[in-house]
């Protein structure tokens, strides 16, 4: 079974309540804090998938049914399964999870007896945030006491009163070895967990002391709003450590996947489609009260791959619709190397990527506070495309006077033209290059051409490439049929209940669809009580019931693959495609039956003859009823 216990101690939830968290869970608004989904027809919706690397969406979420399915990597499942996949929670962490959403008191058995007992303890991911929220509290609570004035004083002179330090949970640790510790676990949490969760370190005599000392915090919360980390800020000289520090990697909280502020700004992302990434925390603060909502930043950590993905997600940046990213950075030596590093992660973005660098090198922060909310405003307006801005970086370091000159600064800026991913776009740079360097275009166009060979070289055969899935095979009528008798069952067994029911494994052809037939039956079939109930408790009853990994994730795919009909299914069309489904079989059989009368003696073997001669007839008229049951007729 995929349930049903965190671990020894958690014991297992009842299966009762976890079909009750599966019926008042929608899948959508669970997955929406991750994805930026859009319509996808018939009542659908997708996305781009946050568990592999994609172009296209292929991630479809099915709200009527409360599932999910990648037709690119082949994951599904339910909302459970998508917490436990997205945020690597165990089964029951994600149960957990859901049932504290949706206001469900779970109940848990503890024994062999089957005595259900009203709590447990949390898995290790809850007990971690809740030690991280209990801990914003404690540092919350500190930034009022006369020790956290530095703190105050800092905030202020940047521009945000009591209200913002509030609304971002900014807090202050106090100067003391172990008094988060100590408040901690005074509130229960062990030794274990609080290493674990980075809030505490052990030290050199053994004890436990605060990892946060005489420092401004920033709680740093993931995509769910979760507090996961904090970022902390040195106030005082004789603090020896780093201007900022961060907490360390933990099994809630990785680096290169946080994003600080998107808890807030994930909304207005996916709704502008548009994403400002700055450097700090508090040009986060100074961007959202300045009215650019959608800004965020990293923690600790280089812009990298996997904030890419994430925010590739919430802009639903594809093929189709192409999201826009602006990167901000100071104007100093340091800002543009930033900003160059940013141009070679570019490529990893379908949509237009900009930059937006203050001309008196400013950041957010100090620029809101020496010239007010519209300047902020006006600078992300004046954004450039971010290649501009590299070809220009490139392009100043040479003198364009000399021959030797242009021509060292078009070999440079070359490979950068090259690496453009809209293949569209290149002619135009190449010949805005050729200006900008006074040069004629052949040249210029030579150039790229061959710093383009050589990135398609570097990719040819030999080296190392992301796996592509292949594409399916085309089905044949008998498998399409199959699939869609299948999809009945799945989708609405309601409607489909008896006719699916009646209709056996033998009719089916495919392997793989013979044992998810096989599993319905299992699970009580089409027409039976938990088939009634619909939706993902009866798409995981069909999935459990599965022998093999193949049919588990055909299941998931068929669960959210649109019917091959306009509208609503109605009992009519059920009875249309399990009649195409038998008549496959049924035809198939008579070819089998004629095979082998043919190479019967009718004089020798009578009987046999006879025997089977008189079942061709029968099939032969089971056929002709198909056949007119297939073509609409009742």
């Amino acid at each position: 079974m995929e349930h049903r216990g965190g671990g020894a101690m958690a014991g297992r939830i009842r299966d009762e309540d976890i079909a009750l968290v599966r019926e008042r869970t929608a899948i959508d608004d669970v997955i929406s804090e991750t994805v930026t989904l859009r319509s996808a027809g018939g009542g659908n919706l997708k996305g781009l998938c946050p568990f592999h690397d994609e172009k296209s969406p292929s991630f479809n979420v099915s709200p009527a049914r409360n599932v999910w399915y990648c037709f690119g990597c082949g994951a599904g499942g339910d909302a459970i399964k998508f917490l436990m996949d997205a945020e690597h929670l165990s089964f029951v962490e994600a149960v957990e999870r859901l049932a504290a959403r949706a206001g469900i008191q779970l109940r848990y058995v503890e024994t062999e007896t089957g005595s259900p007992r009203p709590r447990a303890p949390q898995g290790q991911r809850q007990r971690l945030v809740a030690a991280h929220a209990a801990a914003v509290e404690f540092y919350q609570a500190q930034l009022g006491t006369a020790g956290a004035r530095p703190a105050r004083e800092f905030l202020a002179q940047r521009g945000f009163d009591r209200a913002a330090a509030q609304r971002y949970g900014c807090g202050f640790a106090p100067d003391g070895w172990d008094l988060l510790t100590k408040h901690l676990r005074q509130q229960g949490f062990s030794h274990d967990e609080l290493v674990t969760a980075g809030l505490s370190r052990p030290a050199r005599s053994g004890s436990l002391i605060d990892r946060f000392r005489r420092r401004l915090l920033w709680p740093i919360r993931d995509l769910t709003g979760d507090v996961v980390g904090f970022g902390a800020r040195k106030l005082f000289a004789d603090d020896d450590g780093p201007k900022y520090l961060n907490t360390p990697e933990t099994p809630i909280y990785k680096k290169s996947h946080v994003l600080y502020g998107v808890d807030q700004a994930k909304r207005e992302i996916a709704k502008q489609g548009r994403v400002v990434v700055v450097e700090g925390y508090t040009d986060v603060m100074a961007c959202h009260l300045a009215g650019v909502p959608t800004a965020v930043a990293t923690c600790g950590t280089s812009f990298g791959a996997d904030h890419i993905g994430v925010l590739r997600r919430l802009l639903l940046d594809s093929d189709d619709v192409a999201g826009e990213i602006i990167f901000t950075f100071d104007g100093d030596a340091a800002g543009q190397k930033a900003a160059l590093r940013a141009f070679e992660e570019d490529q990893r973005f379908v949509g237009r990527t900009f930059i937006a660098v203050s001309p008196d090198s400013m950041d957010p922060c100090d620029l809101r506070l020496a010239k007010g909310d519209l300047a902020v405003r006006d600078l992300i307006a004046r954004r450039e495309p971010l290649v501009d801005f590299a070809l220009r970086h490139v392009i100043d370091r040479f003198d364009l006077d000399t021959v030797d000159g242009r021509v060292e600064a078009m070999r440079r800026a070359a490979p950068l033209v090259a690496k453009i991913k809209d293949r569209e776009k290149r002619p135009e740079y190449v010949r805005k290059l050729a200006g900008d360097l006074g040069m004629e275009i052949e040249p210029v166009q030579r150039a790229v051409l061959a710093a383009t060979d050589g990135r398609d070289a570097a990719s040819a055969p030999g080296r190392p490439t992301r796996a592509a899935r292949a594409e399916p095979a085309v089905d044949s009528p008998q498998s399409m049929v199959e699939r869609e008798a299948l999809k009945l069952a799945l989708q609405v067994p309601v409607l489909a209940g008896p006719m699916f029911d009646a209709v056996e494994a033998a009719a089916y052809r495919h392997p793989v669809h013979v044992v998810v037939r096989t599993a319905v039956a299992e699970a009580g079939g089409a027409a039976g009580e938990t088939a009634a109930a619909g939706g993902a408790v009866w798409i995981s009853q069909v999935r459990d019931a599965c022998a093999d990994l193949a049919a588990q994730a055909l299941v998931g795919e068929l669960a959210v693959e649109p019917l091959r009909i306009d509208g609503e299914p109605d009992p009519r069309y059920v009875s249309i495609t399990m009649a195409q489904l038998q008549w496959g079989s049924v035809t198939a059989r008579i070819r089998d039956l004629k095979s082998r009368i043919q190479r019967i003696n009718p004089v020798a073997h009578k009987d046999e003859y006879f025997a089977l001669f008189g079942e061709l007839l029968s099939l032969e008229q089971h056929a002709r009823a198909l056949r007119e049951q297939a073509a609409g007729g009742l």
